[in-house]
This record gives C-alpha cells, sequence and structure tokens, in this order.
C-alpha cells in the first residue's frame, strides 16, 4: 500500500502563511545561520559608500514605512518578472 505524502501545495491559504511565518520565526531566532553571499556583502558596502558620500540619497524609515503601506494595484506576476525578481543586480558604479 502506497503512503500519501501531503504536499504543502495542497494546503490552505492559511495555513501557507503560517508555514511561512514559522519559517521566518525559525531564521530570526539563529539570524547566524542565514547565509549571505558575498555579492550581497558587495552591494551592502556599495550603499553604505554610497549613502556615506551622499547623505542626501537616503530616504527616511518614517518615509519607507509609508510608502510600504500605500495601496498598490494587484497585479499577477509572470514567470520572467519573477525571475528578474530573483536575480541579483549589480552595478559597476562605485
Amino acid at each position: 500500500m502506497r503512503s500519501k505524502v501531503s504536499s504543502i501545495f495542497d494546503l490552505s491559504p492559511s495555513e501557507k502563511l503560517q508555514l511561512v511565518e514559522d519559517l521566518w520565526d525559525d531564521f530570526a531566532a539563529k539570524p547566524e545561520d542565514v547565509p549571505v553571499h558575498d555579492w550581497q556583502k558587495q552591494e551592502l558596502a556599495r550603499r553604505k559608500v554610497n549613502l556615506l558620500r551622499n547623505p542626501a540619497s537616503g530616504v527616511p524609515w518614517e518615509e519607507v514605512k509609508r510608502r510600504v503601506h500605500l495601496p498598490r494595484p494587484r497585479q499577477m506576476a509572470s514567470a520572467p518578472s519573477l525571475i528578474r525578481m530573483a536575480t541579483p543586480v549589480r552595478t559597476n558604479r562605485q
């Protein structure tokens, strides 16, 4: 007799959200275990240098929070746009 293995894709939306929340909580409990890639470190260093050279280029935290809460039109993401979102952006600017 074959046993049935549940897939995360079979979960309800609320169960999926709970799973994601549990995963994020697990990451947050051990941030030192989350890998940071070299390209991410380089990008953070580049942004830090840019901010130190041009402090006005930064966005105040209150403005960031305001923008996050702005209503956005709902759009279905296409596969190519999802790939672009997952691809690191590398620039040669210093």
